[in-house]
């Protein structure tokens, strides 16, 4: 099958076009949003940039979207409507915005695109009125067991953490570095020394270390030396840099939002929203190499078996072999949602 995707979601990506398909990535040579193609990753040859504008539509089988203004950029460019003329899956990485749980999901109450939440938590709270839903949890490309947990530090990685503030649980991070050093990976993580002023704290420059935005292979390096994995985030759907210290062998701790009570089980960590707590457990483990090891082996085996990225390729491949065949009256068959979905639909930006 040739499938048509935009390179939206990075670590997404990375292991949707690790499947068996043709992945078509419409690139331009300024890139951005709307061309990025490989954006220049080490992806299988199978993973292909395209032309959008001169790419033959009959030679696409079926279009993955991600925001709702590619409907009518397919429909314009291609001359095939999704959902229409054309086999259509609409992807939502977020959890909802706005006034939640009320939120309405741009492509609610239409019956010709399903939308495929990547977490159970986003299609509870995602209001899509009559459209068909399913969930496909994330799949990660293993990046072996990687975990020595040498350094007596937690690992965080967070992208923007200033811009997004209380989203990433950025307020959260002086507290944990009153209890150790905290090692902070991620996009635009070099703001941050000065927005926390850990010294006015009473707490040395030592206890944040900004790694910056690294490739992932340096990344999970990194990573992997930090005693445990700390995910301070309030509202995100599922950080992949989680499920990925999990891969690593890390142990982890999280808040008890969104769907980290269904990702990390018992004795891979803590997930709590009590913060006293959550800091009380990082002191143990930080104290403890050999209990931080022994929850890691468990946070792995956990990332194998639910978010292992065969499991993810063979839910992929049911759905998409399920997608209507192409039709050709429209009569009955509105893709457009019951309100603008000409508004902006940000989808979370991941490492690296």
């Amino acid at each position: 099958m040739r499938i048509l995707v935009w390179h939206v979601h990075g670590g997404w990506m990375e292991a949707f076009v690790r499947g068996r398909h043709e992945y078509l990535l419409p690139a331009t040579p300024d890139g951005g949003a709307w061309g990025l193609g490989r954006g220049g990753r080490d992806w299988p040859a199978t993973a292909q940039e395209v032309d959008l504008a001169s790419l033959d539509p009959d030679t696409v089988d079926a279009v993955v979207l991600q925001r709702p203004e590619e409907i009518a950029v397919v429909a314009r460019t291609l001359g095939r409507r999704p959902g229409v003329d054309l086999p259509a899956v609409y992807l939502e990485h977020n959890t909802p915005k706005g006034d939640v749980p009320f939120t309405l999901h741009p492509l609610a109450d239409q019956g010709a695109i399903p939308v495929v939440h990547v977490t159970h938590f986003n299609q509870l709270f995602w209001d899509t009125g009559s459209a068909s839903t399913a969930v496909i949890e994330h799949g990660i490309p293993d990046p072996g067991r990687l975990y020595t947990g040498e350094l007596e530090e937690m690992g965080v990685v967070v992208n923007e953490p200033v811009r997004r503030g209380r989203v990433t649980g950025t307020d959260l991070l002086p507290g944990f570095a009153g209890v150790g050093p905290l090692r902070v990976f991620g996009m635009g993580t070099e703001a941050l020394p000065r927005e926390l002023d850990l010294k006015s704290l009473g707490l040395g420059n030592n206890r944040l270390r900004i790694a910056g935005d690294l490739p992932a292979r340096q990344l999970h390096g990194q990573l992997a030396r930090c005693r445990l994995y700390l995910h301070p985030l309030r509202w995100t759907s599922l950080g992949l840099a989680l499920l990925e210290a999990m891969h690593l062998g890390m142990p982890v701790l999280a808040l008890a939002t969104t769907e980290a009570a269904r990702a990390i089980p018992r004795g891979a960590g803590l997930v709590s929203n009590d913060v006293g707590e959550l800091q009380r457990f990082a002191k143990r483990l930080l104290d403890d190499p050999e209990d931080a090891y022994a929850m890691g082996i468990v946070a792995r085996e956990a990332a194998l078996e639910r978010y292992g990225l065969g499991k993810f390729h063979r839910a992929w491949d049911e759905l998409l072999a399920g997608l209507p065949a192409s039709r050709n009256t429209a009569a009955s068959h509105d893709t457009r949602a019951s309100h603008d979905t000409r508004a902006s639909h940000d989808t979370e930006r991941t490492h690296p």
